[in-house]
């Protein structure tokens, strides 16, 4: 167990004149979080990235046009030994509802993808951490099966590739993990081709085994993990398996985050509507066999972090308004809540 407290970040739906990003600290000894500082002045920061230098931080604002206030992404400084945030910049995102950031392995460049309006925009990253006019702007195009969820493209996530030169970009919309090679030098994205996701599955968020062979992909529709084998030497996939997070007879759940234990023997996923945490373990060969689904601690659970040590679940439940601190068990399996911690709009929460 951890001596010293984590430092954790979360983030929400909420108003710009209420806080919607908090800093806390985790004790791990104890599964206790505690809220240290808070930060007003952004509408809906209901997604962060933090810089590899721990200080500069970016946000959605999860807006958009037909709102009257498109969306946006911001970067701040946080001063981690006081908890205090500042606001350097704000840039349009160039779309509606952005909804995931990213940044490159050299953190020199900012990915944001903007759910509703199916596109992808890059930022530079300046000496200061602020963020520069766009680089470059990708649209999708194309829709699936799913009449009201997939009527047009959805980017949703974008993810680095091992190789550290190319990005995985998830599109719900269309059933698609496009893939893009970043320039470095420019901040330009050139399409490198695709990973086609199972028809109506609706791919959200995804991530990588620990040696990189494997690619885990959550679809929010689907609720199903879907693993493919990757090819490094030939940048191909092949899948492998398609494995439910819910129980049989659900009526009606989607699919949210998905994340790793620190050791990379298990994975996690988690289900909203069913308000549950699926958790598999990872065989040697990379196959996925569910270890159990086991309540989340509230209700609708968007996002979710791991400890450091795997020892506790931090999960971000966005309807019942809180972060619910769920002990992990010898298993791996994450048992009930032992702390819910309101935050009105929970929908993101990291370890730092």
């Amino acid at each position: 167990m951890a001596s010293e407290p984590q430092l954790v970040l979360v983030g929400g739906y909420a108003p710009a004149a209420q806080p919607g990003i908090l800093f806390c600290t985790f004790d791990s000894a104890h599964g206790v979080l505690t809220k240290r500082s808070a930060a007003a002045g952004i509408t809906n920061p209901s997604f962060l990235a933090l810089h590899p230098n721990g200080e500069w931080l970016f946000s959605v604002s999860e807006t958009s046009a037909a709102d009257g206030a498109p969306g946006g992404v911001a970067a701040l400084r946080l001063a981690r030994t006081t908890g205090t945030f500042t606001l350097t910049n704000t840039q349009p995102s160039g779309g509606d509802w952005p909804c995931h950031l990213c940044l490159d392995v050299s953190g020199r460049w900012l990915i944001v993808s903007n759910y509703g309006s199916g596109s992808v925009r890059v930022f530079p990253i300046g000496a200061d951490g602020a963020l520069g006019e766009a680089t470059d702007h990708v649209q999708h195009q194309g829709r699936g099966p799913n009449a009201q969820r997939q009527e047009g493209p959805h980017a949703h996530s974008a993810t680095p590739m091992p190789d550290g030169e190319q990005l995985l970009v998830a599109d719900l919309g269309t059933d698609q993990l496009m893939m893009y090679e970043l320039n470095a030098d420019d901040g330009t994205l050139a399409r490198t081709g695709a990973v086609i996701v199972p028809a109506g599955a609706g791919p959200r968020h995804i991530t990588f085994s620990a040696d990189g062979r494997q690619l885990f992909v959550a679809t929010e529709l689907g609720n199903t993990v879907v693993r493919y084998r990757y090819d490094a030497a030939n940048g191909t996939f092949a899948i492998q398996q398609e494995i439910s997070t819910v129980p049989a007879g659900v009526p009606s759940s989607y699919v949210a985050d998905i994340h790793l234990s620190p050791d990379g023997t298990r994975l996690y996923v988690s289900n909203r509507g069913h308000n549950s945490i699926a958790t598999y373990t990872i065989g040697p060969d990379g196959a996925l066999a569910l270890a159990g689904v086991t309540p989340c601690g509230g209700d609708w659970p968007r996002n979710f972090a791991v400890s450091p040590d795997g020892c506790w679940l931090l999960v971000a439940n966005q309807y019942s308004g809180d972060i619910a601190v769920l002990p992990i068990d010898a298993n791996g399996l994450p048992g009930p809540a032992i702390a819910q911690i309101p935050v009105p709009g929970a929908s993101f929460v990291q370890f730092i």
